[in-house]
């Protein structure tokens, strides 16, 4: 009978789950529905050609990118390309805003490559599929509202931590070496034990790119990125240089199959889930890098826009293109600031600037995979490495260190530090907790002033008496932490006739601080001192008067304010005020 119940029970417990979701799925495409119509009113040929014009700038911006981080993330060029085609199509297409242009990253490169060298090509793409499974629950909890916690110098830590891995993650490509390890930290090492030895033809393209990406006039980036130029020149000259493709010389990118289907691909290959457990970690480690690099986009990009991003679309979006984009043979994606910004400034109007942008990438692909293949690693090293320098936010950096916040400069570099030595999770977790433990620090600190009576302002005539009375002024918590900078403070006092503690500025005590007022307080009876206090708020006076101080004290020594105690002393001491 209990198993026949407890099935009934179970049964409903489904069925109630299944409404819920329905309903959300309902809720969800009616929104994007209404959204679309919005975002489409009054749509015509004018915007049209808006949405054109953007599209085919940003896939010039996207085009060497999707190349070079399709490499650095351990997996090929062609892999790159149908990433930034296919998240162009699915993301951009569902996406939470009309400006979002999702493909692969550089911080997101910079995660999978240590993945593809402990799992290989099928364990990465396994963990993406099922980061985009993640993201989809994401969405459903609404996590993403938890990326507004997250304080700005823990961000920009985290980006320039990334910017360190993948600059050092290109050393290979870049010089034309070799190395062992599963992190950009472990291959440096073991230069040690392998030697390191440039291979000149590759450091000359490197460093080409590098010098054309740092002159390259600012006026022109709007006609051919700096990006696209410095892999145009690189594969001219290597044409000239290096005409039979001769690997010897020149490590390239090699074959660009033709067709949006990679031979990687999860569809082809199938499911290998003999790792599974060991890739849930990793997948959700992509799937937060996911969640944080779209929503931060986002926000960043509906500032230049004046549209707001819908997080919970966004990531059921970038959840969908992340379960498709591994089938296909992709890399994991995620919304890139700086192709959105490109489309924004380049007068795009609608998602369909994101779609055209994955049509061009498709022409390329089909049209010049041949000339792209020809493109030199070292090159795209290049590229890489000025982009990561370019990643650092160094307006906020310089305003950290100038003004020597160090409590964020602290947050900074330990987030900074965790990136590049931790993966991704964990550096954020440190970067949080490190966060709170120092708002906490600074939320607790007590200051302490010590003031005489400025008579003047009172109205009296200078007097002995008053030169024998003291105000201390106490703001911040007083609790076990702080108790004895307090104790510390009045060592040195002096002998007095009368002392008030002004502590309007006190939010809280606790039962520790109590009993250190009350040996204060009993010290000062025993030389004489008249002790009162003033401003003392509500909250306070109760937890006082629960631990028996108010009634030790005398509650007539509970004023409201400096000036009434200063009276109270006056009327005690008879001092009269000046005529």
């Amino acid at each position: 009978m209990a198993k026949k119940e407890d099935r009934i029970f179970l049964e409903q417990k489904i069925e109630t789950t299944g409404q819920k979701i329905i309903k959300i799925e309902g809720f969800f495409i009616k929104q994007f529905v209404n959204d679309l119509k919005k975002e489409f009113k009054g749509y015509n040929p004018k915007l049209f050609s808006k949405d054109l014009m953007a599209g085919l700038t940003v896939a010039a911006v996207a085009l060497p990118l999707a190349l070079a981080f399709g490499v650095s993330s351990g997996a090929d060029a062609s892999a790159g390309l149908v990433t930034a085609i296919i998240a162009g199509i699915v993301i951009g297409g569902l996406s939470g805003a009309s400006y979002q242009i999702s493909g692969p990253t550089g911080a997101m490169a910079a995660i999978l490559v240590s993945l593809v060298a402990k799992y290989h090509m099928q364990g990465m793409l396994l963990a993406g599929l099922i980061s985009g499974i993640i993201l989809i629950l994401m969405a459903l909890l609404k996590i993403g509202k938890l990326v507004s916690y997250i304080p700005a110098p823990v961000i920009t830590g985290f980006t320039s931590g990334i910017a360190i891995i993948i600059a050092l993650g290109q050393i290979d490509n870049f010089f034309g070496t070799s190395s062992k390890g599963e992190n950009a930290i472990a291959k440096i090492i073991s230069y040690k034990d392998l030697g390191f030895s440039p291979n000149m033809y590759a450091v000359l393209f490197g460093v080409l790119a590098v010098v054309i990406m740092i002159v390259y006039p600012k006026k022109l980036q709007g006609i051919i990125p700096s990006s696209l130029a410095a892999i145009v020149v690189a594969v001219i000259l290597n044409f000239i240089i290096n005409p039979s493709a001769d690997t010897s010389k020149v490590a390239e990118v090699g074959s660009i199959p033709r067709k949006l289907i990679t031979d990687q691909s999860l569809i082809l290959n199938g499911f290998d889930l003999s790792n599974v457990k060991e890739l849930i970690m990793p997948a959700f480690s992509i799937a937060m890098l996911g969640m944080i690099e779209s929503l931060l986009c986002g926000a960043a990009a509906g500032k230049m826009k004046g549209e707001k991003l819908n997080s919970t679309r966004e990531l059921v979006a970038q959840g969908i293109g992340n379960i498709v984009i591994p089938l296909l043979g992709g890399v994991p994606a995620t919304a890139a600031i700086a192709r959105t910004s490109v489309v924004i400034k380049s007068g795009g109007k609608t998602r369909v600037a994101s779609i055209v942008h994955s049509i061009t990438l498709i022409l390329s692909m089909f049209l010049l995979g041949s000339v792209m293949s020809r493109i030199p690693l070292s090159a795209l090293a290049g590229v890489l490495m000025v982009t990561a320098f370019k990643m650092n936010d160094f307006k906020v950096i310089k305003q950290l260190f100038s003004k020597k916040l160090k409590y964020s400069e602290l947050q900074f570099i330990s987030t900074m530090i965790a990136t590049v030595v931790f993966d991704l999770t964990i550096a954020i977790a440190i970067g949080v907790v490190v966060a709170m433990l120092l708002f906490i620090l600074k939320s607790s600190e007590l200051k302490i002033d010590i003031a005489d009576i400025d008579d003047k302002k009172l109205g009296y005539n200078e007097n002995r008496v008053h030169k024998k009375i003291k105000i201390v002024y106490l703001a911040g918590p007083l609790f076990f932490g702080t108790q004895e900078h307090l104790t510390n403070s009045l060592e040195n006092i002096g002998e007095l006739k009368a002392i008030i503690f002004s502590m309007r500025g006190v939010p809280n005590i606790d039962d520790s601080a109590i009993y250190e007022l009350e040996n204060i307080v009993q010290k000062f009876k025993e030389q004489g001192t008249r002790v009162l206090f003033c401003g003392v708020n509500t909250d306070v006076v109760k937890t006082m008067d629960r631990a028996g101080f108010v009634e030790k004290v005398g509650s007539d020594c509970f004023l409201w304010d400096a000036v009434t105690a200063i009276e109270k002393l006056d009327n005690e001491f008879h001092i009269e005020p000046a005529a």
